[in-house]
């Protein structure tokens, strides 16, 4: 129980948005209460969330703007709330975002007439975002706003639509770089002695000529079936390819790879088209952020995109399979976003 609770909090901290903003444009519909007076009344407005801080909670600021109708009273009023409220997502798919939200604001109006004035409220509400691109969603929400008039309570029931956008995408932390050793200084040479005429007798001694890895797979060329392997391969002891590892570093919760990962797929792919004879298994890998059972899905289907990038590249898709293993098979430790980055990976299994 508690991984779980601790799984779902480090994933809407540290995955729920791979940037540091996001705007909506909203309008909606407002039911008062009857206890208001006021008719049923259109809304539009705009709500901002913060994603800059590592936070469970997202901060969002939202400012609201309609104009209601009195009931049997001619007269109408402009209202204005603005709220601070904190956001919860939940991440159950690379769609589809739940989320629910609480807070408290501020209600303005222009007319006020049977007891309604100006007054803090507060606010609770759930919603969904869907996701349309990488960076535009489909806001869809429900709020219901309390607000004290003389000595009883009124509520709002509102329902809002909008666009929500995305940006400032955050920067991906970079592995620390090596600090090479210093140089030893040299030792200090002793004096000469003076030189001596020696007969020198010479003998011709033979030296068998260094070993060689041309491939720098740790099998000399002598030994190596395969002298042709590619680096960064894992190899039997005649030298030929066993295991690759695609460090694609995958984005949380997402099957998207970038630039520099398509590159290493594309050089797999000639590898493969250069070594028919070879089959390969595409094992998929995920940190321990959520639930056993979805990273397992999650590793499967990034084996299955980097097949659909093979399969693209020329690589006939009766050579490729694949597998997910999930978070059951970590390289490094999931305690830190470094080592969750270098578990989010494809490893390969070469056969023939």
């Amino acid at each position: 129980m508690k991984k779980i609770i601790l799984s779902t909090l480090l994933a809407a901290a540290l995955g729920a948005s791979e940037y540091n903003y996001e705007i909506s444009p909203m309008v909606g519909y407002v039911f008062p209460n009857a206890a208001q007076d006021l008719k049923n009344h259109s809304v539009i407005g705009a709500e901002m969330q913060f994603n800059k801080f590592d936070l469970p909670v997202k901060p969002e600021l939202s400012v609201l703007f309609s104009r209601a109708d009195y009931e049997n009273s001619p007269l109408d009023t402009d209202i204005f709330r603005s709220a601070l409220n904190g956001i919860y997502e939940f991440q159950n798919s690379d769609n589809i975002t739940p989320f629910v939200k609480a807070g408290l604001g501020y209600e303005t109006m222009s007319e006020h007439q049977y007891d309604n004035h100006d007054s803090v409220f507060v606010d609770a509400g759930a919603g969904i975002k869907v996701a349309l691109t990488k960076q535009i969603a489909l806001k869809l929400e429900a709020i219901e706003m309390f607000k004290h008039n003389n000595s009883a309570w009124d509520n709002n029931l509102l329902f809002m639509a909008g666009i929500n956008f995305a940006f400032g995408e955050k920067a991906q932390p970079m592995p620390p770089e090596e600090t090479p050793p210093a140089a030893s200084k040299p030792e200090p040479q002793a004096k000469p002695e003076a030189v001596k005429i020696v007969p020198v007798v010479v003998t011709t001694i033979l030296v068998p000529a260094p070993a060689v890895d041309s491939d720098k797979d740790g099998v000399y060329d002598d030994f190596d079936k395969c002298p042709d392997t590619p680096s960064h391969f894992q190899v039997d002891k005649n030298g030929c390819p066993l295991k690759k590892t695609l460090h694609l570093h995958f984005f949380f919760d997402s099957t998207y790879i970038d630039q520099t990962g398509a590159s290493e797929v594309s050089a797999f792919a000639a590898y493969m088209k250069e070594n028919p004879t070879y089959k390969a298994i595409l094992v998929g890998h995920t940190d321990s952020i959520g639930e056993v059972e979805y990273n397992k899905k999650l590793s499967l289907k990034r084996a299955n995109a980097v097949k659909a990038m093979l399969i693209k590249e020329g690589v006939t898709a009766d050579r490729l399979q694949t597998d997910g293993e999930g978070e059951s098979m970590p390289i490094a430790t999931n305690e830190i976003e470094k080592g969750r980055l270098e578990n989010r990976r494809i490893e390969i299994e070469l056969c023939k």
